[in-house]
């Protein structure tokens, strides 16, 4: 095995992060709990009901992924516990805290314990792949929805109470985590140059933020004048959604069943942020989707301005909403920015231009680490990382001819 081929090593400072991670989601959850009773305790029965379902739909999903994920992993890497006490915990919607805590318990040994075996720091990174990528679900399947409906309660009764600020900026903090955290995971199949730097953290984290707040702030101003209006049109964003990720041949889960329920969950994402489910370059299918997004919340935003009764408490409004396309616009322009001179682009020269181990495309070619590697990797992530990181088609087919070669030698 190529030293350049091991993944990054898991230290101390991964081991705070993840443990921080789990604090944040711990947190959130609580607070959600807060915000929902407090809903009720003020009379709103009808609010605290939506917060709750929009909680356990998105839980469900996760709960559903990461069983079904437990179960297609080799045995040799699942939690050492019974088959039925995991299945309890998932049915109790403990199953993603389990993995949380289990990865810290493999993290503990990891930096403590002298476990700095190279297949001790695979199965971290296996693990810390597999919970990145349920956060990322979890978070926009019910972050994004708990944020729009705080803010649309906020206008609506044109003040805020501490449980709903409090909820607000755990929400934006499991956002911008679960988004960082995701794409940290897909450059860890990069080598060691390739990952996010301080300032492209920052760039990266500011055109998410650019591009998710406008849209926030259309669907809960739309709400406010056709709350049975915004189901319509998310059920009806949402249909349009899947079709296109079905369209374009997704191919992540294991079976066609579960298949259907990673696209419906992609499809939720696509409501509010972009998030690429297919090869190949993105452009023309980015320029689709930003187009629509940005076509759909202007309408939103329009039919809210010209629906409204004229009156004062939401006067300061206008200024907000006057921003929110040059906020988008803006965000947008740090995208471009971030995929001209900070995202790494796979290119080849010719057919014979990658080293059989490491996979080098050349001056102009992005290192991959865990492609060629049949052990402990994770093949989900993988999968995404491949789509992530745009690469010519001559690449591709060698990579994967070559991790074909390598699989069939073990």
């Amino acid at each position: 095995m190529s030293p350049r081929s091991a993944p990054p090593r898991f230290g101390r400072l991964q081991l705070a992060l993840a443990a921080a991670g789990t604090a944040a989601a711990t947190l959130d959850l609580c607070m959600d709990g807060w915000v929902a009773a407090e809903y009720a305790r003020r009379g709103h029965p009808g609010w605290a009901a939506l917060s709750l379902s929009v909680l356990a739909a998105a839980s469900a999903a996760a709960q559903a992924c990461s069983w079904l994920w437990l179960r297609s992993d080799p045995p040799a890497l699942r939690p050492a516990v019974p088959v039925l006490l995991l299945a309890a915990l998932h049915l109790l919607q403990l199953g993603f805290f389990f993995r949380c805590l289990y990865a810290l318990k493999v993290g503990w040994r990891v930096c403590w314990a002298k476990a700095e075996e190279e297949e001790e720091q695979r199965h971290m990174a296996f693990l810390s792949h597999d919970i990145s990528m349920l956060r990322l679900f979890e978070t926009f399947l019910e972050n994004t929805p708990q944020l729009t409906l705080l803010l649309y309660i906020i206008l609506r009764t044109n003040k805020a109470e501490l449980s709903q600020g409090l909820g607000m900026g755990t929400a934006f903090l499991c956002v911008s985590w679960s988004l960082l955290d995701y794409h940290q995971c897909l450059r860890s199949f990069l080598q060691d140059k390739y990952e996010l730097s301080q300032a492209s953290s920052v760039v990266y984290f500011l055109w998410n933020l650019f591009l998710i707040c406008p849209r926030i702030l259309a669907v809960a101003l739309f709400a406010l004048l056709w709350p049975y209006g915004v189901a319509v049109h998310f059920v009806l964003v949402w249909l349009a959604m899947f079709l296109w990720v079905s369209l374009q041949g997704t191919d992540l889960m294991e079976s066609p069943g579960p298949e259907q329920l990673y696209r419906a969950m992609v499809a939720v994402i696509l409501y509010f942020s972009w998030f690429n489910v297919a090869q190949g370059r993105t452009l023309y299918r980015s320029i689709i989707y930003h187009g629509f997004i940005l076509v759909d919340s202007t309408l939103l935003a329009l039919a809210w301005f010209w629906g409204r009764a004229p009156s004062e408490e939401h006067s300061y409004l206008l200024p907000v909403v006057s921003a929110a396309l040059p906020c988008y616009l803006l965000g947008l322009g740090l995208r471009v920015t971030y995929y001209k001179w900070l995202h790494p682009n796979v290119q080849v020269q010719q057919e014979g231009g990658y080293d059989e181990v490491d996979a080098n495309g050349g001056s102009d070619g992005v290192e991959f680490r865990s492609f060629l590697e049949p052990d402990l990797v994770n093949r989900r992530m993988q999968r995404l990382a491949q789509i992530h990181f745009s690469w010519s088609q001559p690449a591709q087919r060698h990579i994967l001819n070559g991790a074909a070669a390598v699989e069939s030698a073990v």
